[in-house]
């Protein structure tokens, strides 16, 4: 299996013991109606309700509850480490305090999240009562869960075949019509997947599946997402150092995310049309790789020269996007992990956003700071689209200067995508470089629920 089912929700209180989440300004107000040995506990060991701040009430058998320190912090992550932090002695539950409780959940069962499948021992998480009312959290930690699997999952356990396949389980699980494209189709149909995939013995593969919520009607908004699955990435013949394919097992986390996407909006049950495109590829170097100054007929006509292997990303998604524009969606959004440039620019944390509808990109800003989920706009320059000359063919795949990696990126994917189609690029990083609460090291889905948000309140 590539996912995980969670396991640190319990359905019953029976037996749980108390968390009481407080914070600084109400904390005077708390200590009142603790017991009197339990309030001086609390002043002796200076707890001051700040945020992550652990204290366990004593009491003549032992722990009887414990209190966790809000701060300021509204974000689920002030909840990220309660999972790890209580004793597995008890179930436990949340009382009533001053925060949401449905983001709550979700911070708590983010943090609960570990990567055990190749490695014996490790302690479970807490386990947490979670009463009824709490189905999106859930829902959404568990689409967490399963796109940190997918990208946790080295490379030659997931590899094209295994990614498409896996796209194709997840279609069945809620009903969509998915179909698989492989071989001679592949060649003709998504002919710069085939070119990438071309150096590898693990063959590409292109899924797409179609769903419809059970309110929606043919003239109901389609959504249309894109993910870039290279499930390896070693560059090419343009070869990356070792240092860099270090984590090139999260090439494929634009199609996890995308994936992890579609499950929320399944399972919400949302009243549109669905259309999900997963390229699957495994960017290697032998004799039948493509090769820097190859020329690439795309899906569109449009030729591109290959100027680098190694940008090779925006070649699986061009064709993608070219079809998905066919169809006339209300909102198209692909997501890759493209560029080290967007890294450069805003760090591993913040997904860099392309938009060509700035009212879409407002909203899903504004979406994204609600739910605790960022992402950062960088513009579509119209200024640098030159930059992508080539003298033998339509276009090149990289800038002729080394500069703006990210924009340029964004500027090639943007001529295949049909004008007056909004569109939404998120260029992210995938990973969580060290662990904080609610997001432990490894492989991490960004901008899925703010993007969720956006879908949620109409598009």
């Amino acid at each position: 299996m590539l996912d995980q089912t969670i396991d640190c929700i319990v359905a019953s209180a029976e037996g749980a013991r108390p968390v009481h989440a407080v914070r600084p300004g109400g904390l005077a107000v708390f200590l009142d109606t603790l017991p009197f040995g339990q309030a001086a506990f609390l002043r002796d060991t200076d707890f001051t309700a700040k945020a992550g701040e652990l204290r366990f009430l004593p009491g003549p058998n032992g722990v009887t509850g414990a209190v966790l320190g809000l701060g300021s912090d509204r974000s689920p992550f002030v909840f990220g480490n309660l999972s790890t932090q209580l004793p597995e002695i008890c179930p436990w539950r949340l009382e009533p305090g001053d925060y949401d409780p449905e983001s709550a959940t979700l911070g708590y069962c983010l943090g609960a999240y570990r990567y055990n499948r190749f490695r014996t021992g490790g302690r479970a998480p807490a386990s947490l009562y979670v009463p009824p009312g709490h189905e999106m959290s859930l829902s959404q930690a568990s689409a967490t869960w399963m796109v940190r699997d997918l990208i946790n999952t080295p490379a030659n356990v997931l590899g094209p075949v295994e990614l498409a396949d896996f796209a194709v389980s997840l279609a069945d699980r809620y009903g969509a019509a998915s179909e698989m494209f492989s071989d001679a189709v592949l060649d003709q149909a998504y002919p710069t997947i085939a070119a990438v995939g071309r150096g590898s013995a693990r063959p590409p593969r292109v899924v797409t599946f179609n769903w419809r919520g059970s309110a929606a009607t043919d003239d109901s908004p389609l959504l249309s997402l894109c993910g870039k699955g290279v499930c390896f990435d070693t560059g090419g013949y343009d070869l990356k150092p070792s240092a860099g394919m270090l984590r090139m097992k999260k090439d494929m986390g634009g199609a996890a995310a995308v994936l992890g996407l579609a499950r929320i909006v399944m399972e919400a049950d949302l009243p549109l049309r669905l259309v999900v495109r997963v390229g699957c590829v495994e960017n290697s170097v032998s004799g039948t790789a493509m090769r820097p100054s190859d020329i690439i007929r795309t899906r569109s006509g449009l030729t591109v020269e290959v100027g680098n292997t190694d940008a090779e990303g925006r070649l699986v998604l061009c064709d993608l996007l070219h079809e998905a524009s066919s169809e006339n969606p209300a909102l198209l959004v692909d997501c890759a992990t493209l560029t080290g440039a967007a890294r450069v620019a805003l760090g591993p944390d913040l997904p860099a956003l392309f938009c060509n509808n700035d009212r879409m990109a407002e909203t899903l800003l504004r979406c994204s700071n609600d739910v605790h989920d960022p992402v950062w706009r960088l513009p579509l320059w119209p200024g640098y689209d030159d930059w992508l000359k080539s003298p033998i063919a339509d276009l090149n795949n990289v800038s002729s200067k080394p500069l703006a990696g990210s924009i340029v990126a964004g500027l090639y994917l943007q001529r295949f995508v049909s004008p007056g189609i909004p569109w939404m690029h998120i260029d992210l990083y995938a990973w969580n470089d060290m662990s904080r609460p609610g997001r432990p090291e490894g492989g991490e889905a960004m901008a899925i629920r703010a993007l969720f948000s956006l879908v949620k309140n109409g598009i």
